[in-house]
């Protein structure tokens, strides 16, 4: 993720796109690298077919692993995404774009089940 940020970039700083907003970041901008669907949710939902290290491999597939805002991530923390955006206040004080928000949460999903079905097909 970072190698292809710095080849975005093109001058030595990566380049990101913030996976709520859809803000341009830049390498030293405040940003954090984000679970969408976060490790203690993908646990719970999968602890009953999955070991903990096969667990770590889905929670960290790409499409759920991506870059945000510092002060987003720290006030999602471990919240649902979708019980984050239902208060009018994080979407207005944070200048989240809900159509991205949500297209960011379908694609952690899809990418989630995937790994999960390749795991379990080993």
């Amino acid at each position: 993720m970072q190698k292809e940020a710095l080849v975005r970039g093109s001058d030595s700083r990566a380049l990101y796109t913030d996976c709520y907003t859809g803000e341009t970041l830049r390498g030293g901008d405040r940003y954090d690298y984000e679970h969408i669907r976060s490790s203690e949710a993908v646990f719970i939902e999968y602890r009953d077919r999955l070991t903990n290290h096969e667990i770590a491999e889905v929670v960290n597939c790409p499409e759920n692993v991506a870059v945000t805002l510092r002060t987003i991530n720290q006030s999602k923390g471990k919240m649902r995404l979708e019980d984050w955006l239902s208060n009018q206040d994080n979407v207005a004080k944070h200048k989240i774009n809900l159509p991205l928000a949500k297209k960011s949460a379908a694609n952690a999903d899809k990418g989630i089940k995937q790994k999960v079905k390749e795991i379990v097909s080993r």
